[in-house]
This record gives C-alpha cells, sequence and structure tokens, in this order.
C-alpha cells in the first residue's frame, strides 16, 4: 500500500480494496459468520429481539482512554444493553478520508476487536467507503447491533412509577472533559479518562436480582441532566435527585470549573442511569457494586408523582432547583 495511507483507490472495490478489507478490516474481526464476506450475514435467532444503529464523529479520534473504535462498539452494545438485551451481532461501516495513515486505522480495528470480545458481540457485517481529502475528518464509524432480550423483560424510558428508586453507576462527566481536555491540549494534575465502556455485563448482574427493573438509560449526550428529564417525560413523572450524592471525580469537577460547565450535562459513555422499584433498589445496588463498571454506584434520587414531566435537585445548599433539558449542544462531535 503506497506510502502506508489510505488512497481513493481503497474505496474503487478493486484489488486495493479487496486488500483493505482481507488485511486491515475482515482479519483482525475474524469469526465464522463474517470469515464468509458474503453480501449479508446469514444467522440464526429467535425470541424477542433488541435492534439499534448510531453513528460516530468523535474530534479527535483517539483520545484518552479509548477511540473512536472502542466508543463505536461500545456506544451501540450500551443502546442494546439499556433494553435489557444480551448483545449478538454488529454491524460495522467505516467512512474513510484519503490519507489517513493505514496505522490509525489499524489501530481503531484492532480497539474494535478487543472491545467486541469483552462485550461478547460479534462483528459479521461491515461496509468501507474511502473519501476525497476534507470530505470527512479522519474516520466516521456507522454501527448497527442487535440482541437478544430474556423473557420476562421489559424495560423502557416509560415505565418508571412514583416510588421507584433513582441508580447512578458511577461518576459522571468523565467522557466529555477527556474529549475537551485533549482537544483544547489541556493538562490537569489528575489526568482525565473516557469511562467509555460496554455495559452489558452490569445489566446482565442486575437482571439477575430482579427482572423488574422499570427504566434503563445511558446518560451520553447531554448528560445526567436530560437523560432524567427524558425519563420523566416518557414516564410522566416527576424525579427528585440530591446533588451530594451524585459522584464527580476532583479533576473533572475541576475542569468544569475552569471551563464554566456544569457536570449535569456533560456526555458519558460508560455509566447507566437506573430506575428500579423501591424493594429491590438495595440488592440490585449491592450487585451492581460488584462488576466493575458498577464499583461507584450510588442511589442519587427518587421517582415522585409532583411536578410530572420534572427533574428538581436538592443542592449542596439545601434549597431545591429545577434541572432542565439541555438546550443546545454543550461540546460538539462528542461520540
Amino acid at each position: 500500500m503506497a506510502n502506508k495511507r489510505i488512497l481513493l483507490a481503497h474505496g474503487s472495490g478493486g484489488r486495493l480494496s479487496h486488500d483493505l478489507v482481507k488485511k486491515s478490516l475482515a482479519r483482525p474481526l475474524s469469526n465464522q459468520i463474517l470469515d464468509k464476506l458474503d453480501d449479508a450475514a446469514v444467522f440464526s435467532l429467535s425470541g424477542r429481539l433488541a435492534f439499534t444503529t448510531d453513528s460516530y464523529v468523535v474530534s479527535p479520534i483517539f483520545f484518552p482512554g479509548g477511540d473512536i473504535g472502542k466508543l463505536a462498539v461500545c456506544g451501540t452494545v450500551n443502546d442494546l444493553a439499556m433494553s435489557g438485551a444480551s448483545p449478538r451481532y454488529l454491524s460495522l461501516s467505516l467512512i474513510i478520508e484519503e490519507g489517513l495513515p493505514l496505522d490509525e486505522l489499524e489501530r481503531v480495528v484492532g480497539s474494535i476487536q478487543r472491545a467486541a470480545s469483552e462485550a461478547g458481540i460479534k462483528v459479521v457485517a461491515g461496509d468501507t467507503k474511502v473519501v476525497n481529502q476534507g470530505n470527512a475528518d479522519k474516520l466516521f464509524i456507522n454501527t448497527a447491533g442487535i440482541g437478544l432480550i430474556p423473557p420476562g423483560v421489559d424495560i423502557s424510558g416509560a415505565n418508571a412509577v412514583p416510588g421507584d428508586k433513582v441508580i447512578l453507576s458511577g461518576g459522571i462527566g468523565d467522557h466529555g472533559m477527556a474529549i475537551m481536555s485533549q482537544r483544547e491540549g489541556l493538562r490537569f494534575k489528575i489526568p482525565i479518562e473516557s469511562d467509555c465502556a460496554p455495559l452489558a455485563s452490569l445489566v446482565a448482574d442486575m437482571l439477575a436480582v430482579s427482572k423488574d427493573i422499570h427504566c434503563l438509560r445511558d446518560p451520553t449526550r447531554g448528560g445526567l441532566a436530560t437523560t432524567l428529564n427524558e425519563l420523566a417525560a416518557q414516564s410522566g413523572v416527576g424525579i427528585n435527585i440530591d446533588e451530594e450524592r451524585i459522584p464527580v471525580h476532583e479533576a473533572v469537577r475541576a475542569a468544569c470549573e475552569l471551563l464554566g460547565l456544569d457536570p449535569l450535562y456533560v456526555a458519558n459513555e460508560g455509566k447507566l442511569v437506573a430506575i428500579v422499584p423501591p424493594e429491590y433498589a438495595g440488592q440490585i445496588l449491592k450487585a451492581m457494586k460488584q462488576n466493575g463498571y458498577g464499583r461507584g454506584a450510588v442511589l442519587i434520587g427518587e421517582v415522585v408523582a409532583q411536578h410530572p414531566g420534572r427533574v428538581t435537585m436538592k443542592t449542596l445548599l439545601g434549597t431545591t432547583r429545577i434541572v432542565d433539558m439541555l438546550t443546545g449542544e454543550l461540546l460538539p462531535r462528542i461520540c
């Protein structure tokens, strides 16, 4: 491959395209279904299915704690997991800018392989397009994922009822601040790394305690505040949270103060919000803490009948304020 960079010819469908797919893409992601390299993946599934799709345009494509490849797998896996599904199969489409160094592409593909292996999901289909230099920003990724929902599981943003407890799986704002610090060249005494992680195993541990989990959501763009507002609106209930209980890592808090940002609105890529019946909250919280991705889990609030569609927060000063949904875009190109 000339100069070991992506050329427009790599998107031509000819020999260079075939070499790129076979050597740099299919080989590290190898599995019985993908290896056939047919136009469609063929597999068998039975039961209730969850299906999701997403696109990833993060800038920069490499950041502390991850990269666009890990982000694409984890984001798709987590969307499936938030319905209670066990992730099974993933499609992967790459839009590559002419001139991208081949070693960077292969580094991303290696990250995809590791994240997929950890999450227990197989990449079984894909596509590659190369666009002229300047018509993309290094690399864009589109995914679609399929998972199986176990019998008896009915998780939806519309299922919260008054009396339910609100659980957060750990500290907020890590991903957004990791991207921002890398993008702006900011350095802090305590390094900030993205929390990018696949949460399917955490959800499985929670469902092992009880299948009666009402809502799950990963607070990505818009952060925790926007996610809670979405759930309150979908369920037609109010949600009260306690600021003192919401964990924010010291470095993230410092970065937010420096930049004038509220961590409640900063993106996460490895956290979840669970709304569960009060009788199971303690057991679910205990199970979460025993999982590596839920060690920092805390109960942060409850669902109420008052002020339906709104979220309120008891502040550190003891007052109560409304927590609105994010209106604009706080941090562009975050995922």
